[in-house]
């Protein structure tokens, strides 16, 4: 939220000491209204940003569907063909680059996917999708996927824009500054707005620049908890703070496990006969494969791996991110096709659950269509904020005096019992929350710099016979 406070007496911090009063947030209330109307100034732009970029986010699910319908739906025949067969149609068409990945058809109407790594033309760390229908196995076209999600050009385009807006790693810092800004404006918000007299948070009734700010804070007050969630969940892949949480949870014993790959034993090496490492023939080949897994009880939606190399054995591992999650995984012998690993997602630590269903639910995945929509809502809801916000900014101007801030000397009115654990505890944010402390130091440096400016101007002009402004 960007609050901009109004000139009241209820909401302007006075140089004078302030009045006692009965709430115990009176003392932080000029304090949090100063750092929540820079924070939401300054940081608005970036958070206006992953809010309309979000929004296209969410929207892509759908129109996904709709855009390649062509390539991702078949007519429903009587019999789905050996997934052998099905891949060996998609190398015909296209017989370069490796097999990376298959996916099986996991629906009746849905094309079975084979993702071929190492393509020419295809970007790094993306993969060309051949899609093949699993009843004729004819191919109804390929095209550049992405991610574990398996999303296509048009939502990858959105993805990557939402994400470092197409400026590579560098671009990250913007997504993460605003995740880790949003959860702290947030909660200024909800300060601002309880400790704000309930007769003056009506928004009937009322016009210009009080009514503004009703709407922002009615809104923010409704819409915050969802804020909370996808600052949290924003930062669980973002470049630094995503780094510690990873430390964090890996200490912890809460590090996302994964299934052993590794053939190894008396078998090791001998499965190359149907094929190369990397290819889908290797060893005892899909159908054989996909047979134990089935037998495991792995169900649609599944991803077959080949094996990496001649020690490596396949990979079957179900990726369903919709409720209820199916996230088991098994490894099998290409020599054999027998299953010598098997890793269930209720075994997972905690964190680990915790942080998929997180993510999942930030990307709209966990619940499908209804997820997507309250998404499309909050980033509506942001966009809207932001847009008060800077409304309230300029009605808070007198004639051309555009955005008056608010008044140094706030922290003055704190005393030190709250004072000092609240440094302490910003301080400890800041360090796991780079793109939170570092700019909010650079804003506090500049912040003192200028009143040290603005008091010796002021000095020299009471010294010079002129009373200072």
């Amino acid at each position: 939220m960007t609050t901009a406070p109004s000139t009241t007496t209820d909401e302007a911090p006075k140089s004078a000491a302030p009045a006692p009063s009965k709430s115990s947030w009176a003392p932080l209330r000029p304090l949090v209204l100063r750092l929540h109307f820079y924070a939401g100034v300054l940081v608005a732009p970036f958070l206006l940003v992953a809010a309309v970029t979000g929004l296209l986010y969410a929207a892509s699910f759908q129109a996904e569907k709709i855009v390649y319908d062509h390539e991702l739906t078949v007519p429903v025949g009587e019999r789905k063909l050996p997934i052998s067969e099905q891949v060996a149609a998609a190398r015909k068409a296209h017989p370069e680059g490796t097999i990376s990945a298959v996916r099986p058809s996991p629906e009746a109407d849905a094309t079975t996917r084979v993702m071929l790594s190492g393509v020419p033309g295809v970007d790094e760390g993306h993969a060309l999708a051949v899609f093949v229908d699993p009843y004729t196995a004819k191919v109804r076209g390929s095209l550049e996927q992405y991610g574990s999600t398996g999303a296509l050009p048009l939502r990858t385009w959105i993805d990557e824009f939402h994400r470092d807006l197409h400026l590579g790693e560098p671009g990250r810092y913007y997504s993460e500054l605003a995740a880790s800004w949003l959860g702290v404006i947030s909660a200024g918000g909800l300060v601002l707005w309880f400790s704000r007299r309930r007769a003056l948070r009506k928004v009937r009734g009322t016009n210009g620049r009080r009514r503004t700010l009703g709407l922002h804070g009615s809104v923010g007050v409704w819409a915050a908890a969802g804020f909370f969630f996808l600052s949290a969940t924003g930062l669980t892949w973002s470049a630094y703070a995503g780094a510690n949480i990873d430390e964090l949870r890996t200490s912890l014993g809460h590090a996302t496990p994964s299934v052993s790959a590794a053939a190894g034993g008396e078998h090791a090496g001998h499965g190359s006969a149907g094929g190369q490492a990397g290819d889908a023939a290797h060893g005892v080949g899909l159908d054989k494969v996909l047979a134990a897994a089935r037998a495991e009880g792995l169900g649609d939606p599944v991803e077959i791996v080949p094996p990496a190399d001649a020690t490596s054995a396949y990979v079957v591992k179900q990726v369903q991110r919709s409720w209820p999650e199916k996230q088991d995984s098994v490894a099998i012998d290409p020599a054999d096709g027998e299953v010598m690993d098997v890793l269930r997602f209720a075994d997972y630590p905690l964190l680990a659950k915790l942080t998929r269903w997180g993510i999942d639910l930030h990307t709209g995945i966990l619940f499908g269509l209804a997820n997507q929509i309250v998404l499309m809502l909050l980033t509506l809801s942001l966009i809207l904020l932001i847009v008060w916000g800077y409304r309230m900014w300029w009605q808070r101007g007198r004639g051309s005096a555009f955005g008056r801030p608010i008044p140094r000397g706030a922290w003055q009115q704190v005393p030190p019992q709250i004072l000092v654990p609240l440094l302490a505890g910003v301080a400890v944010l800041g360090y796991f929350l780079p793109l939170f402390g570092i700019p909010l130091a650079a804003f506090l440096a500049v912040d003192i710099l200028l009143g040290e400016i603005a008091y010796r101007r002021g000095r020299r002009s009471y010294e010079a016979g002129t009373p200072a402004k």
